[in-house]
């Protein structure tokens, strides 16, 4: 039922206890889960766009936060703060 990943047991208990409730209070309406991972694109087109921003967005994170952590170093010294 839950498949080899545990991580698809969750959608697929919460599917099966929501359409046990509903059922229990005569409602006929029904939920369905699906439960995916990634994006599924078929077009290589949009893979590689995606990829591509993530990249980027990633490098300009990697390049933006050094500088951060270094300025907070420079200014406890400035300050002369000691740990414990």
């Amino acid at each position: 039922m839950c498949g080899p990943e545990p991580i698809n047991c969750f959608p697929v208990l919460v599917n099966i206890l929501s359409n046990t409730f509903l059922r229990l209070l005569n409602s006929t309406a029904r939920f369905r889960v699906w439960s995916a991972f990634f994006y599924k694109a078929d077009n290589p087109d949009v893979k590689s766009y995606v990829f591509y921003s993530f990249l980027n967005y990633l490098l300009i994170l990697a390049a933006g936060l050094p500088p951060l952590i270094a300025m907070s170093s420079v200014e406890d010294y400035k300050v002369r703060s000691t740990s414990c």
